[in-house]
């Protein structure tokens, strides 16, 4: 895969090179990074890349006519490139879209600063706007960063051993199950035993437990549109049964 990123500072992705899995992905040839400063699409004397919004307003807004030019530019080499804006109303990024993402041979990241960029771009030079979460980042290059990982590590080979990759949290539908290395017990508290027992089948339910009674707690909506098997509604149902029996014991106790 090679992804290319338009930014203002594309200094800052040299931190994806520092170590790590991208790192290896980049040194094996299974991705690579470049980089396109969109100052250099920039007229005139000062490279002038940003100007006040028409209507008023506090900001600068990132001119068009640059990132034109460096889109245009990135299509020239990359003309199959699926290119994205970084925007705080673009589609919500998760596992499935990094997934999707996966699968493309290129990718333009196309990073906004300041308030924004002019949305003629977003309207006709990009496939798609790309959010990573509902808060405000100073610029569109710590999102392109998380992208590039998030993507990055579904790529084959990249990780070393695919199946890190299927058992990952949301990989399932689901948040991944407590992991454990040793020391077997640490201050006072001690790995279940059930991950002791050399039994992989029962290792295998009692992981996949904890991975739906994990996603309960902490992101029950994620179960609401998960697949769940017959042994998964039967672990549940019995767990249901036992939280009410102990609810009923405290009422009529207190």
């Amino acid at each position: 895969m090679n992804v290319t990123v338009l930014t203002l500072f594309p200094e800052m992705f040299s931190a994806l090179l520092v170590g790590g899995i991208i790192k290896r992905a980049v040194e094996s040839n299974r991705i690579s990074i470049e980089t396109i400063d969109i100052r250099d699409f920039a007229k005139g004397p000062h490279r002038t890349v940003d100007d006040r919004p028409y209507g008023g307003g506090s900001g600068m807004v990132m001119k068009p006519e640059p990132l034109a030019g460096a889109i245009r530019h990135a299509k020239q080499s990359h003309p199959g490139a699926f290119t994205l804006v970084l925007t705080p109303q673009g589609r919500l990024f998760d596992h499935g879209l990094a997934r999707e993402l996966a699968r493309c041979a290129e990718l333009i990241l196309v990073c906004g600063r300041y308030e924004g960029i002019d949305d003629r771009i977003c309207q006709d030079l990009a496939d798609e706007e790309l959010s990573i979460g509902d808060y405000v980042l100073t610029g569109g290059e710590l999102a392109a960063m998380v992208v590039i990982d998030a993507v990055g590590r579904l790529l084959p080979g990249a990780l070393g051993n695919e199946q890190s990759a299927q058992e990952d949290s949301f990989s399932t539908g689901l948040l991944e199950y407590p992991q454990y290395t040793r020391p077997r017990s640490f201050e006072g508290f001690d790995v279940p035993d059930m991950l002791l027992s050399g039994n992989h089948g029962a290792i295998r339910q009692w992981r996949r437990q904890a991975s739906l009674v994990r996603t309960f707690l902490e992101r029950p909506d994620l179960l609401l549109d998960q697949p769940l098997t017959p042994e998964d509604i039967v672990f549940l149902e019995r767990l249901h049964r036992d939280i009410e029996i102990t609810l009923d014991r405290h009422s009529t106790t207190s």
